[in-house]
């Protein structure tokens, strides 16, 4: 199915200008799969994928705030920041110019400023995130950037199973990554499950 996604993302790309295609679902549906997947079939030089969990706040800020053991929560994301970004690359006079973004490094568990490069020539931005679709500001103010926005839905067990094993391989034991998944990861899941209906298109990842 790949192919007919990455068919239907090339048709953003259609119109005049630069597209910029939302990617939501829960933790663990497959989101940064499936962009990188639709920008390797168009090309680098055409599409760039874009996560926004560049927009994590850092450990130190979060630990300044106490929110520290609810990372990936809604309100530990600068979504100002990725509102702001949206906005630059969809200014018709940021296109002579290359756009810096942050990306997030697993393995430092931190972000890092101006990782991904977004070229005058890319055409087609595809960024995947949690709360593309919320209904709360910053938030609220993404969807029309957007040219579709589509929801990756995934059997909750898989997608749970896929979670554990993420933290178990970033370090946690396994009773400290299920009781992760169990108390932050799904909380998050259900906020996001309650945007499905505002998505353009519902995928059903396996």
């Amino acid at each position: 199915m790949i192919d007919e996604w990455t068919r239907r993302a090339r048709e953003l790309m259609d119109a005049d200008g630069r597209a910029i295609l939302g990617i939501v679902g829960p933790p663990g549906a497959g989101k940064s799969t499936l962009a990188e997947r639709i920008v390797a079939g168009i090309g680098s030089q055409d599409a760039v994928s874009l996560p926004m969990d560049g927009y994590h706040f850092s450990n130190k800020v979060l630990d300044e705030l106490g929110l520290r053991r609810r990372k990936g929560a809604i309100d530990t994301f600068d979504g100002h920041g990725y509102l702001s970004l949206l906005r630059r690359l969809r200014d018709p006079a940021t296109g002579g110019h290359t756009v810096l973004a942050p990306a997030f490094d697993r393995a430092l568990d931190e972000p890092i400023a101006a990782r991904i490069q977004v070229a005058p020539s890319a055409r087609l931005i595809v960024t995947e995130g949690n709360y593309l679709l919320d209904v709360n500001e910053p938030w609220s103010e993404l969807r029309p950037l957007f040219d579709a926005v589509w929801y990756v839905d995934l059997d909750d067990d898989v997608r749970r199973a896929r979670l554990r094993a993420r933290h178990e391989a970033f370090g946690r034991s396994p009773a400290e990554a299920a009781a992760w998944v169990a108390s932050v990861d799904e909380s998050n899941a259900r906020r996001i499950m309650a945007t499905r209906a505002r998505a353009d298109l519902v995928i059903h990842a396996d």
